[in-house]
C-alpha cells in the first residue's frame, strides 16, 4: 500500500499505510493488504446517497467516542449518519447504501521508527473481500497512538468539515479524485498569508518557538495562543483565521513523520498540507522550511 506524499495528500496518506487494529486495542481486527481505490463517480454518487455509520470504539468509557459524537451533532451536514459498534461495521462494509467514519492505526514502510498514527477516515460501502478495496473518500491523520484524546479531540469538529467538503468537491467534479485534486488544493496556499494563523508553542519547531524568531522568516499574522484561544476560535468559527494541526511523535521519540496541516475554522478549507521525517535538522514541529513557503506568496 504504497504512494508517495507531497504538499496535501489526504487520501494517499491513507494508501501508504498499513492498518493494525485489534478488537482489543482499537476498534475493530483488520488486515490491509494492496492499495485501496479512489472512488469512481458512481461510488461518489453512492456516497452522496449514502447513510453515514461513525465507527465507535469498544470502550464506554472512550473519549473519542464522546468527541465524535459532539462533533458529528455539531458539524456533520452531508449525509445522515447514525453510530454503530465495530462488529456491526463488518457487518454493513459491504453494502453500498452506507459510508463509513472509522479510526484507524497506521503505520508506513519508509518510517524505520515504528512510530503509528491513529488516522480519521471516510470510506465507502462496497462489496469487496477486502477493506483495502473499499473506495477512500478521504483520510487525515489525526493523532500519534497512545496519545491522550485530549490532544486532538476539539479539532475533530474542523476536521469532520473539511472532509465533507472534500466530499462535495469530488461529487460536483469527479475528476479532481486521485492525483489531479492536489493542484486544486494547492492554489490556495498563497491566500495563506492573508489570514491570521494559530499555533501552539508546543507544535513549532525550536529554531521558531518565539513570535521575534517566526516574524524574521514570516511577517505576515500569525499568533502563539493557548489551547482555549485555538477551542474558542473554533467555536466561534472566526473569520479569516486558520489554526495549524500538527501530528507527530510524543514523549522522548525523535524520530518518526511529523504532518502539518492549516485548516480554516470558519470555511473549513485545507490551506496547507506538508509531512517530513524528524531527525537532527527537521525537528517534531512546524519547522523554518514551512514558515518560508508560505511566505514565498
Amino acid at each position: 500500500m504504497k504512494k508517495t506524499l507531497y504538499f496535501y495528500l489526504l487520501i494517499n496518506l491513507l494508501n501508504m499505510k498499513k492498518v493494525l487494529i485489534s478488537t482489543v486495542v482499537f476498534l475493530l481486527s483488520l488486515a490491509i493488504k494492496g492499495q485501496a481505490p479512489f472512488p469512481d463517480k458512481d461510488e461518489i454518487k453512492q456516497f452522496m446517497a449514502s447513510k453515514t455509520c461513525v465507527v465507535l470504539e469498544n470502550d464506554p468509557f472512550s473519549s473519542f467516542n464522546s468527541y465524535i459524537k459532539e462533533a458529528m451533532k455539531n458539524y456533520w451536514n452531508i449525509t445522515p449518519y447514525e453510530f454503530i459498534e465495530a462488529k456491526e461495521f463488518n457487518v454493513r462494509r459491504p453494502n453500498p447504501a452506507y459510508s463509513f467514519v472509522v479510526l484507524t492505526e497506521t503505520n508506513f514502510d519508509k518510517d524505520k521508527s515504528g512510530s503509528v498514527f491513529n488516522f480519521i477516515n471516510l470510506l465507502q460501502g462496497k462489496r469487496v473481500n477486502k477493506l483495502s478495496e473499499n473506495p477512500e473518500i478521504c483520510a487525515i491523520p489525526l493523532s500519534f497512538a497512545g496519545e491522550d484524546d485530549l490532544g486532538y479531540g476539539y479539532k475533530l469538529g474542523p476536521i469532520l468539515s473539511f472532509m465533507q467538503k472534500h466530499a462535495k468537491l469530488i461529487s460536483e467534479d469527479p475528476s479532481l479524485t486521485g492525483r489531479k485534486y492536489l493542484k486544486y488544493y494547492n492554489k490556495f496556499v498563497p491566500e495563506v498569508n492573508k489570514k491570521t494563523i494559530l499555533v501552539k508553542k508546543e507544535d513549532l519547531s525550536p529554531s521558531i518557538s518565539t513570535i521575534e524568531k517566526i516574524k524574521a522568516l514570516y511577517p505576515y499574522d500569525i499568533k502563539i495562543v493557548s489551547e482555549d484561544e485555538i477551542v474558542e476560535a473554533i467555536k466561534k468559527k472566526a473569520p479569516n483565521t486558520l489554526i495549524l494541526h500538527k501530528v507527530g511523535p510524543v514523549g522522548h521519540r525523535k524520530t518518526g513523520y511529523c504532518f502539518k496541516m492549516l485548516i480554516g475554522t470558519d470555511d473549513a478549507n485545507m490551506y496547507y498540507y506538508d509531512q517530513h521525517m524528524i531527525d537532527e535538522k527537521n525537528p517534531n514541529g512546524l519547522l523554518e522550511s514551512d514558515l518560508k513557503r508560505l511566505a514565498r506568496f
